[in-house]
């Protein structure tokens, strides 16, 4: 492929690229991200491809694997173009039928959405409430484009934002543009962006560089790596539009080494960016020079903080340096750095192309655009959403989520990461933005949102994420390596039944401390501790008096068999791995408390017309039926 060097050249590119394909032609698109290929979308294309070529009708329909639309929950899926067609839970075992249905423009009602609501079946992507009532301007793309593709994406309009700032825009004016649209960093400081780039530029420096923070840590989170694997092309563009913008020659993306399809994909997207002629010397006719290439982090959680990846970057150890200077003064190799995250670069694309106040017209006062979070917990419908800043907790729970579970009731929902904090039911109607998450003690982070249901030990949940800084922290600076553990040793000893008067006190002093960290992993630490403190405080006071209100503390709960329920019907202790449960056929079962630990199983298999298992916490055990009279014959039922 001739390399692309003029307005002109890319226009004709993508005439020749749109006149090709026949919008008409059935295409079956399937999500083939690492979602997806978890459940085992590899072997459907394998069977959709075997089944097209066994019926010879190869020229008729096409396959297009694709990038994750959302959706994670009722994976593999597939779209049906250009019905639009969306099947959920796609098998192997189905591609006879799915290739019939489309030759033969039929539907396969069992493979539809099936609305909750109103019983009824489904039919197109957008009628599905999950996606309805999402606005998805940035992964909406995801399931018609082959990330592999650079001509998909050029036939949605791709690289147009880059010709039209590298042929037609001064650098200043793209900085201007991006501050007028309100854009906030995405990677959780929600740092205005127009800013952060005009500080770059302004450098006197005329080295500069430019980053693509993909290192995305947080546990359940994965926004970033869909992004990079479903459409790195935007990303890319971005990219090379701030580099223009700011006047830097050399561009970095700090990938994760746990997301191989995401390297995968963006660095053959470079490859075929290189080819065209949209990286490397005179861009289009324009005279500027860009190239760039991908580094691999280890999976160091700090390196998600800018300071720690750029040393990462220069081969040192990934440790956060103290700030000013800022990157954007002196940061790679001592020379101006602008560094932004997955989802920040790839809304320039559409601030380009849509204009500053299209971008700007979407969201609050503060905060603009669109986000996206990564759903999960004890929500019905978990995955991607991206949804218009401002909506509230309770639209993304229930409208998006479908709500909660087995008919459990809501507890809370944790943002913003490890670092983050809870919001429980009564802040559910609060607008998700950034300045009212900060407000309510939690923060936006990079985009994780867990729902936690009435079963969640919130005493727990807090220990799980102290553990898990605790274990990321680099240890550099004295309140993060030495606080976090203190703040850790306390609440694990709450939940183990140790607690004392006077701890909350002590962890609510050692939160004052988290301040002076150097980055946001310390300054962030208390924040699950100090909302579960404000929001559920009754349940650490619950601990220490020696009872776990959700049953969920292992050293605080106990399982028994209540005698006067027991039918002998030995599902227990068939179940019980640790064969704790005595008692044979016809003989009322007990639970041996010194060898129980306490997994559940015994309740789980109890029928529950019999409801003969119980957990306990807080109160005394009943004094174990002598076994002389355990031989009560009550009969297995």
């Amino acid at each position: 492929m001739p390399k692309i060097n003029s307005s002109a050249e890319l226009e004709a590119l993508r005439k020749d690229v749109l006149s090709s394909r026949d919008p008409l032609k059935p295409c079956i698109a399937v999500c083939t991200g690492s979602g997806c290929l978890a459940l085992g979308a590899a072997n459907l294309v394998t069977a959709l491809r075997e089944e097209i070529a066994e019926q010879g009708v190869e020229s008729r329909i096409d396959i297009r694997e694709t990038g994750c639309p959302g959706f994670c929950e009722r994976g593999p899926l597939i779209v049906v173009y250009p019905d639009e067609t969306c099947y959920l839970k796609v098998q192997p075992s189905d591609a006879k039928e799915v290739v019939q249905s489309v030759l033969e423009k039929t539907v396969i009602d069992r493979l539809l959405y099936v609305d909750p609501a109103t019983g009824e079946r489904l039919v197109h992507e957008m009628d599905i409430p999950f996606y309805k009532n999402q606005q998805r301007l940035l992964i909406g793309n995801n399931i018609k484009l082959d990330p592999t593709s650079i001509e998909d994406y050029l036939a949605v309009g791709g690289y147009a934002a880059l010709e039209k700032v590298a042929c037609r825009m001064k650098p200043e004016e793209v900085v201007a543009l991006v501050k007028e649209s309100g854009l906030r960093g995405r990677g959780g400081g929600g740092f205005p962006s127009g800013s952060k780039w005009e500080f770059t530029r302004n450098s006197p420096d005329p080295v500069k560089y430019v980053i693509v923070n993909a290192d995305e840590g947080d546990p359940g989170a994965f926004m970033d790596r869909a992004l990079l694997e479903g459409s790195p092309h935007a990303v890319l563009e971005g990219l090379i539009i701030g580099a223009y913008a700011i006047g830097a020659h050399h561009g970095y993306l700090y990938v994760r080494q746990e997301y191989p399809l995401a390297v995968e994909n963006i660095t053959l997207a470079i490859k075929k960016a290189e080819e065209y002629g949209f990286i490397g010397k005179n861009i289009l006719g324009s005279g500027f020079d860009f190239e760039v290439e991908v580094a691999q982090g280890a999976g160091a959680f700090v390196c998600g903080e800018e300071t720690a990846l750029i040393r990462s970057l220069e081969g040192k150890a990934g440790e956060p340096k103290p700030r000013p200077p800022f990157p954007a003064v002196r940061g790679l190799w001592d020379k101006p750095t602008n560094i932004n995250n997955v989802e920040t670069w790839a809304n320039i694309p559409l601030i380009i192309n849509n204009g500053a106040a299209a971008f700007a017209s979407i969201g609050t006062a503060g905060s603009k655009g669109t986000k996206i979070f990564s759903l999960v917990g004890k929500v019905k419908n978990t995955g991607l959403v991206e949804v218009p800043m401002g909506i509230t907790l309770r639209d993304i729970v229930y409208k998006i989520g479908g709500g909660i579970p087995g008919d459990k009731k809501f507890k809370a929902v944790q943002t913003g990461g490890p670092a983050g904090g809870c919001m429980p039911e009564s802040l559910l109607d609060m607008e998700v933005d950034f300045d009212q998450l900060t407000k309510a003690g939690s923060m936006m982070g990079s985009g994780g949102m867990i729902v936690l249901d009435e079963e969640t030990c919130m005493v727990d949940f807090a220990r799980f994420f102290l553990a898990f800084l605790a274990d990321e922290s680099c240890g550099k600076c004295v309140p993060c390596r030495e606080g976090i553990q203190q703040m850790l040793t306390i609440v694990t000893d709450i939940t183990q039944g140790k607690g004392r008067e006077g701890d909350l006190d002590l962890l609510a002093q050692l939160t004052e401390v988290s301040g002076a960290s150097l980055c946001a992993l310390g300054k962030g630490a208390p924040n699950p501790v100090l909302s579960t403190m404000k929001h559920f405080r009754d349940e650490y006071e619950a601990h220490i008096a020696g009872r776990c209100p959700s049953f969920s503390c292992k050293e605080l709960i106990a399982f028994y068999i209540d005698p006067d329920k027991c039918q002998a019907c030995t599902s227990c202790a068939r179940k019980c791995p640790a064969t704790a449960i005595e008692g044979g056929k016809n003989q009322i079962h007990v639970v041996d408390q010194a060898k129980c630990t306490k997994c559940g199983s015994c309740l789980e298999a109890c029928p529950p017309r019999f409801g003969a298992v119980k957990r306990i916490s807080g109160e005394p055990l009943p004094p174990p039926l002598p076994k002389d009279a355990r031989t009560v014959a009550r009969g297995s039922k």
